[in-house]
């Protein structure tokens, strides 16, 4: 089996998970920089964005960094009537940020061919997706310009059909993990398997290396994965509440304040299973029963955290976070990948 670092061109086994929404060029280079691999994510990102994007990543470090994408499903909805009727469910948020129901949009995402044509152009050293299998024109276009490509799975089954795709490695994601579950074999809600089971099935089932996600945050966490026949360890939360990261103050107080059985996992802000705080507008949009589609919801729900965040409302956002928040206590990044580094065993 190839060695990870040597594949993606990396000093250390350390990724950064890729957050939808959330990335910062400053959080994604300093991972980079300090010898692990950056990622960033491109959830709703336009070709232009992707492209100015990875300028800003350029000119912050010249390592190699990941760029994240979103595979359709197939159940994805697209503007249509329902819209204002979900729209006006949620006018009490709006309101509460000082903005007008929003009006129906032409797309709630850009085309995934118009992102893919950024990336080619742009050439990251990896490309990662999430909520599916690439196809093998993705996969053939990606090595063919040099460009390694890395899935994740929730499941065994899940890492058998991305490692017989041809990716180059697979991410092992266990339920501790915060944000979007990313399931695409069978629904989120029956693939709930933990960390420390799925990663030795998984190395066991495939023949590219694994790395581990969820609820590692400190570098116990990182030592039990590469027990478990790991060959890196992707981290979100831990870095999410460093001073890089693109969140705001009340996102980062909450990691810190959230024990682990006070996170849930819930559809109430994207319409798809995710793992945050359980706070009031997850509360409040659960209890009414009325959940839009994905990416509806997702669209919906984006007006007033966007706004929510500006304000700094913490019980109006989507405050993503795993199970290993409480461990998540590093002012910077440089001192969260310290860390972390400080479980990776000699030779590993």
């Amino acid at each position: 089996m190839a060695d990870l670092r040597e594949l993606l061109g990396i000093e250390h086994p350390i990724l950064l998970g890729p957050f939808g929404g959330l990335s910062s060029v400053a959080l994604t280079a300093a991972v980079s920089e300090a010898g692990g691999l950056g990622g960033f994510g491109l959830y709703g990102y336009s070709a232009d964005r992707i492209r100015s994007t990875v300028d800003d990543l350029r000119a912050a470090t010249a390592r190699p960094f990941a760029l994240n994408i979103w595979l359709p499903t197939g159940d994805e909805v697209a503007p249509g009537p329902q819209h204002t009727v979900f729209a006006q469910a949620l006018e009490p948020f709006y309101e509460a940020v000082g903005l007008d129901v929003p009006a129906r949009p032409q797309a709630y995402l850009p085309a995934l061919e118009e992102q893919l044509d950024a990336i080619w152009e742009a050439a990251p050293a990896v490309l990662s997706v999430v909520f599916g299998v690439p196809s093998d024109a993705v996969v053939a276009e990606a090595h063919g310009r040099g460009i390694r490509v890395v899935g994740a799975a929730t499941t065994v089954a899940e890492a058998v059909a991305l490692a017989g795709s041809g990716v180059d490695a697979v991410v092992a994601t266990g339920l501790e993990a915060g944000g979007h579950r990313v399931s695409f074999l069978r629904r989120a809600e029956d693939s709930l398997v933990g960390v420390l089971a799925l990663v030795p099935q998984v190395v066991d089932a495939v023949d590219v290396p694994v790395i581990a996600a969820g609820g590692i945050s400190d570098r116990r966490g990182v030592a039990a994965a590469f027990a478990l026949g790991a060959s890196a360890v992707q981290v979100g939360t831990a870095f999410l509440a460093t001073a890089e990261s693109a969140v705001n103050d009340a996102h980062r107080q909450a990691i810190r304040s959230t024990s682990a059985d006070e996170t849930v996992l819930t559809r109430a802000m994207s319409g798809r299973l995710a793992r945050g705080a359980r706070n009031r507008v997850v509360r409040a949009i659960e209890a009414s029963g009325t959940i839009a589609p994905f990416p509806m919801q997702n669209w919906l729900t984006g007006r007033f955290r966007t706004a929510a965040g500006e304000q700094g409302l913490g019980e109006l956002q989507s405050l993503w976070m795993g199970q290993g928040a409480p461990l998540a206590d590093y002012p910077t990044a440089a001192e969260a990948f310290a860390e972390l580094l400080a479980g990776v065993p000699r030779g590993a």
